[in-house]
């Protein structure tokens, strides 16, 4: 089986970042169990990549960019690239937001 290298972006570390410091404000505990479970969910983009479905966003990009899914009820999305061998994570966002635009990806 062939392995990806997972590479993340800053963009995508920020909005980690961002979302965890938001959660442990709320619940430390469950802060700590989704920071664990989303960079599982991460890493375990080094096997099949491309089993994940093409995000609708991908049609606003110059590229083809993949969504995974985290999470229960409303999931987290984590939108990647497959370049080659390398998967680059590039957002990730919550499923309640709206859909994710060219326009947003300089401002979040």
């Amino acid at each position: 089986m062939k392995h990806y290298r997972v590479v993340i972006t800053p963009h995508a570390e920020d909005d980690i970042r961002k979302a965890h410091d938001w959660l442990k404000s709320e619940n430390p505990v469950y802060a700590a169990k989704w920071l664990a479970g989303i960079r599982g969910r991460i890493v375990g983009l080094e096997t099949l990549p491309e089993a994940h479905a093409i995000a609708p966003e991908s049609v606003a990009f110059n590229q083809e960019i993949r969504h995974l899914l985290f999470g229960r009820g409303t999931p987290w999305r984590i939108f990647f690239t497959i370049e080659g061998s390398t998967a680059r994570v590039l957002h990730v966002r919550h499923g309640s937001r709206d859909y994710w635009r060219r326009s947003d990806s300089d401002e979040e």
